[in-house]
């Protein structure tokens, strides 16, 4: 999974629980992150051949991860099909599955790149958290200012010696 996501695909029902989570944990941790939804259905009749259709989709649109779930509740078919397994085991870009709650586990989970116990913790996997990377790089910013100061003020005293030593001649 990388760790500095930009583009997000979801493969996912356009209503629900789970995508107003993945969207409420991703902008609160990256405001500047960009969603891509591909409408799935996710339970009943067609929705395994709509999942894959989702991921197929995403892959083309050169996200760099690739979340396929949906919320809790009964244990849904579509997401142990063989034919959406082989979608995200084939598929180039990762692949976060994010089925049910954390008691869940579809064949879709055993064949992601890595298995969230939620959608909401799907995007915080897949979602870095901007103020975090921010502050790591104000701190890097100060501790290289400060370093070059000293080296700065090292090679100062050094002029200065060899100042000293060819006045002294």
């Amino acid at each position: 999974i990388p760790r500095y996501a930009s583009r997000v695909g979801i493969v996912t029902a356009p209503t629900g629980a789970a995508i107003r989570d993945i969207q409420n944990i991703s902008h609160r941790r990256n405001p500047y992150v960009q969603l891509l939804l591909y409408p799935a259905l996710v339970q009943g009749e067609g929705a395994a051949a709509s999942i894959v259709q989702g991921i197929y989709a995403m892959e083309q649109k050169n996200v760099d991860v690739i979340i396929v779930g949906r919320g809790g509740g009964s244990m849904e078919w579509a997401f142990n099909e063989e034919i959406v397994a082989r979608a995200i085991f084939e598929c180039s870009v990762p692949v976060i599955s994010a089925v049910g709650h954390e008691t869940d586990y579809t064949i879709a989970d055993y064949v992601a790149d890595l298995r969230a116990p939620t959608p909401s913790a799907a995007a915080e996997l897949a979602v870095f958290d901007y103020e975090q990377v921010r502050e790591r790089l104000d701190m890097s910013t100060q501790r290289m200012f400060r370093q070059m100061k000293q080296r700065l003020e090292f090679a100062r005293s050094r002029i200065r010696e060899y100042q000293l030593q060819l006045k002294a001649l």
